[in-house]
């Protein structure tokens, strides 16, 4: 057994190696090297894994043995969903898809995703319905890193594109504050009930797993939009959806 301060130092250095924030489409969106169009497609195909957020996590809440942890979890699914009066994360990341000039309809139809995008999303939603409890929290963990790359996103977006404002981009400021408040239990979590070493390594390895379909989600955006050509067929193409 690892003591739990060891556990968390070695989930955080598998985020500081694996995280997409390394990515080369991460630096390239930051640094204001993607044209427009880039962006576009970027925003059009993240909105499948915002959109998919609840559906995972209720899928972890369906599994959760008693009312205190059931109320801790659904508010992860309010956070994005909204509560019908206050927008959650995926109306505000419709917003963004708006303000950068795609018609929500086609968004939200999903007919111009990436195939990669898809499989990388629904495994993800499968993993949590299939694996253990321990790693369906453990795979949440990747937003011990969010806040960082938000910051980088936000500020490197606003200094470098005409096309967005603080406004398109308000998805990200209200992600600030919610996912330490998520990080916080979902750590303790995983610290309090891996209780064996093969535990452990599931921890870990659920949350390796997280990283890598979410750099995978990065790697078919880059093949397909930032080398030239390489648009499978079906998937959006720029120019396709003007709202």
């Amino acid at each position: 057994m690892l003591p739990p301060e060891e556990l968390e130092r070695r989930l955080r250095a598998i985020g500081a190696e694996r995280y997409h924030v390394h990515h080369p489409f991460h630096h390239l969106l930051h640094g204001g090297k993607l044209s427009k169009p880039q962006v576009q497609a970027w925003a059009l195909n993240r909105y499948y894994y915002q959109a998919s957020i609840p559906a995972k996590d209720a899928a972890v809440l369906g599994r959760l043995p008693t009312p205190e942890l059931r109320r801790e979890w659904r508010r992860r699914i309010v956070d994005h969903d909204g509560d019908g009066v206050k927008p959650g994360g995926v109306e505000r990341w419709l917003k963004l898809t708006d303000g950068l000039g795609l018609e929500r309809g086609y968004v939200t139809s999903l007919a111009g995703l990436l195939p990669g995008t898809r499989y990388a999303v629904d495994a993800y939603v499968q993993f949590v319905k299939e694996r253990s409890l321990l790693e369906a929290v453990a795979s949440s963990l990747t937003e011990m890193f969010s806040p960082d790359i938000i910051s980088q996103r936000v500020s490197g977006m606003l200094r470098n594109y005409d096309f967005v404002s603080e406004e398109t981009l308000a998805y990200f400021t209200p992600r600030l504050t919610q996912a330490p408040q998520d990080v916080a239990f979902a750590l303790a979590y995983v610290k309090q009930h891996a209780r064996t070493r093969e535990q452990q390594e599931q921890v870990m390895a659920a949350l390796r797993f997280k990283c890598d379909l979410l750099w995978a989600q990065l790697d078919a955006l880059h093949h397909a939009y930032v080398e030239p050509g390489h648009i499978p067929p079906g998937a959006w193409r720029p120019g396709e959806a003007a709202a």
